[in-house]
């Protein structure tokens, strides 16, 4: 079950809205088959799996055991139900490590497989399982995307300059990582302060990888259309309280006022949003902790000195691991309560 994980891991950044899979066959404590789920929208893991089984095993395909990360799909999406080519091939046990919280599978899966006569032992290393699927588990079982608060503070633990301008704190190691994160979840989020003060672009220039869907708060639409955030390297939704529009790439989305990001994180889960990394300004990351509107927390602290500057937002909770990139120092905090 641990090598159906760590093949699961590989599908980290392309495959969402579905969940991360791996799959390993087994017949007789001899893996004859292993596979995982590559692309959204491409072959699921246990069709991989059978398919990597060589010519010389395939006669013991109906004989081995199927162990897979997460329950098999039992309906038709982009792709056949799991759960049939499983009992087409009269696989006579499946191990599972945790059941699917999507509401078209929930448990339907191992009960189609069980119906056919297919043994199935279910919640194998489930916690690591869930854990490894965090971003697809909140979002189908709390209805909003999987939500990471970064930011980076100075020596002295300063968010930014006293007047909100514009300052670089981390390192160039650390600007890659970062774009590494951007690449592996959804959207990335910002508010309209962030847009104007830094102009940026939110893409992952400095990593391979596709670039996050682009959100930005901005309720009295202050942004200019030439700025950063507009253009045409990755569609951008701007979540305002004055007009609905599509143009493009572009989409204008009108909120209430009150309770403006629950709102928006609503509409996120609405548009099959399943991640977001939100680098918004001190008033954003404030709302948010305040709201407990988070899953994970990362937090660079560098080597950079600012002596007039803003506080960064409390943490109550320990982190829970640390990583060095030259000067640099990560911290990492999980919201435990939401797995």
């Amino acid at each position: 079950m641990q090598q159906c994980l760590d093949l699961a891991l590989k599908g980290l950044g392309a495959v969402s809205p579905n969940p991360m899979v791996g799959a390993v066959l087994v017949y007789e404590d001899r893996v004859i088959g292993t596979g995982y789920h590559k692309r959204y929208g491409e072959a699921h893991a246990e069709v991989n799996c059978i398919n990597s089984v060589q010519e010389a095993d395939k006669p013991f395909i109906a004989a081995s055991t199927l162990y897979v990360s997460l329950e098999p799909c039992s309906h038709f999406g982009k792709t056949p139900p799991c759960a049939d080519l499983i009992i087409a091939n009269k696989i006579k046990k499946v191990i599972v490590a945790c059941l699917d919280p999507n509401p078209l599978v929930a448990g339907r899966g191992v009960e189609r497989l069980e119906a056919a006569g297919i043994q199935v032992v279910t919640h194998v290393l489930e916690q690591e399982s869930r854990k490894i699927n965090k971003r697809f588990i909140v979002f189908h079982e709390q209805k909003r995307p999987y939500i990471i608060l970064k930011w980076a503070v100075s020596v002295e633990g300063n968010f930014c300059p006293s007047d909100k301008s514009s300052f670089w704190l981390s390192n160039d190691e650390s600007k890659k990582m970062v774009h590494q994160w951007r690449s592996e979840e959804d959207a990335i989020l910002v508010g309209s302060g962030t847009a104007l003060a830094d102009n940026p672009s939110l893409t992952v220039r400095e990593w391979q990888g596709r670039n996050p869907v682009r959100v930005m708060l901005d309720r009295d639409l202050k942004t200019p259309i030439h700025f950063n955030i507009y253009n045409e390297e990755a569609n951008t939704i701007v979540f305002n309280l004055h007009k609905n529009e599509e143009r493009g790439h572009v989409q204008w989305i009108q909120l209430p006022l009150k309770n403006f990001i629950e709102a928006a994180m609503k509409k996120m889960y609405d548009l099959h949003i399943q991640s977001v990394i939100i680098e918004g300004g001190l008033d954003i990351l404030n709302q948010c902790m305040s709201l407990r509107y988070w899953d994970e927390i990362r937090v660079i602290q560098s080597n950079t000195s600012l002596i007039d500057g803003l506080k960064a937002p409390k943490i109550q909770e320990k982190s829970l691991h640390q990583q060095q990139l030259k000067q640099d120092l990560i911290y990492y905090y999980h919201n435990e309560q939401n797995l």
